[in-house]
């Protein structure tokens, strides 16, 4: 099938390298020439394991393209999908349809034949009417179908997700498009994917409400885990325990300082704006975004209370990972976004590496000394603060790192080292919801 993608953000060169991975034709359409010309010459814009080798490959064999005059595309598309970008608005908290109104409008007077159109970006129930609107009202001639498709790919896992996924969901009741997205996605049956079709408006609604289903037992886990400490209980004991229940699950409870990133903040956020403007307030969902939003600003606090001091006037902090997860140079919503300025207005200087986040981060955290690996950024440190847990962060020389900082003070934000070995090698330990003379391991 023959597939137009337009914008080449993360969702959009994804899952327009994924389609074309499958088998079909894919044309990538974005406004934006920078980002054009590198892809054109094999350069990825963001960071994904294994997307440039899946670009390469699919340009290779001629079914992936990239352009910024997307109109013969368009007009020979089975599937026309919008994926811009719907950043959080300014002043309300409502989501940015902009891109997306804006993108409805070029694509209404480009179709030819009967066209799926389908938004991919992640929007509020009911932008697919609006689109739908937009398009009759500029094209009153047009034989189209607006689907909403939902992503749920997780960053540094997003191939995998896309071709392995739990469900695909397809929000349409028009059969033709039902044919379409069928069509679409059949190299899927192959692993017996489930393909849910439901009406659109109820489409648009799974995608927030399982955002915000994750970003609730994140936040649980996290005042479990605040509650542990007082205790002298451990918080990944308490996570094992629960998630052995096969009603409740494993995933998505490892406690830390705050989800972020480029949904779970701004999704929560659109969804309770979504359900006041409808007179249903989520409660619930209203209070995960307030005590996310607050432990990210206390996490600094807690580095403080590790060293002991509640000024860091003339103290070094070493930081371990800056973007939100690891995998990915992804820095919206970062947990360090709130905690390394919140240390630096105490007065430390903060000196941090990220193998993938340092470019991005840079013009987000002035101030900030990015170092060239983990130890650069240990040495000379009166705290090592893990804020990221990357690979290469879990099994580092315990004794070299105690060498080179100044204090033995380690606060591991991510749970990644066990309380008993850090104190066996003489480190100052603080780790979240666990206590260092915590005697239970997890096996």
């Amino acid at each position: 099938m023959r597939v137009a993608m337009i914008g080449t953000g993360y969702v959009g060169l994804v899952s327009g390298a994924c389609f074309a991975d499958f088998g079909h034709v894919v044309t990538c359409i974005d406004k934006d020439p920078s980002k054009i010309e590198r892809l054109e010459k094999g350069e990825i814009p963001i960071f994904e394991p294994g997307l440039d080798d899946l670009v390469a490959r699919n340009v290779r064999e001629g079914r992936l393209f990239f352009t910024l005059e997307g109109a013969e595309a368009i007009r020979n598309a089975d599937a026309v999908f919008i994926a811009v970008g719907t950043p959080t608005r300014r002043g309300d908290g409502h989501a940015d349809l902009s891109y997306v109104y804006a993108a409805a409008e070029e694509i209404a007077g480009l179709i030819d034949g009967f066209t799926v159109i389908v938004t991919k970006s992640t929007v509020p129930v009911g932008t697919g009417d609006e689109v739908e609107a937009i398009i009759k009202r500029v094209r009153p001639d047009a034989q189209f179908a607006v689907v909403s498709n939902p992503e749920f790919l997780r960053e540094g896992a997003a191939i995998e997700d896309f071709k392995r996924p739990d469900r695909v969901v397809v929000g349409t009741e028009d059969e033709r498009a039902q044919a379409v997205m069928r069509e679409l996605y059949r190299p899927l049956s192959l692993n017996e994917t489930p393909i849910v079709f439901t009406g659109r408006r109820t489409s648009e609604l799974i995608k927030y409400a399982a955002n915000a289903f994750l970003a609730m037992k994140i936040t649980f886990i996290n005042e479990m885990a605040d509650l542990c400490e007082k205790v002298g209980a451990d918080v990944q004991q308490v996570a094992k325990g629960i998630g052995l229940d096969k009603r409740i699950g494993g995933k998505f409870l490892n406690a830390g300082p705050g989800y972020g990133g480029s949904c779970f903040p701004k999704d929560t956020i659109a969804l309770v704006r979504t359900a006041q403007q409808y007179g249903a307030p989520v409660k619930l969902i209203e209070a995960t975004v307030a005590v996310n939003d607050a432990r990210k600003k206390a996490m600094a606090t807690k580095v403080a209370d590790a060293i002991g001091l509640s000024d860091l006037t003339g103290k070094t902090i070493g930081v371990l990972g800056v973007t939100f997860k690891p995998n990915t140079d992804d820095m919206r919503d970062a947990p360090s976004l709130d905690i390394l300025p919140a240390l630096q207005a105490m007065g430390a200087t903060v000196q941090a590496y990220d193998p993938e986040g340092a470019k991005e981060a840079a013009h987000m955290l002035p101030g900030v000394d990015f170092k060239a690996g983990a130890y650069e950024a240990a040495e000379g440190a009166d705290a090592l603060v893990i804020l990221t847990e990357w690979d290469q962060f879990r099994a580092l020389d315990l004794d070299r790192l105690k060498a080179t900082m100044a204090a033995p003070v380690v606060v591991d934000l991510r749970n990644v080292y066990k309380p008993s070995e850090m104190v066996r090698h003489g480190f100052i330990y603080a780790s979240i919801g666990r206590s260092s003379a915590q005697k239970g391991e997890i096996a």
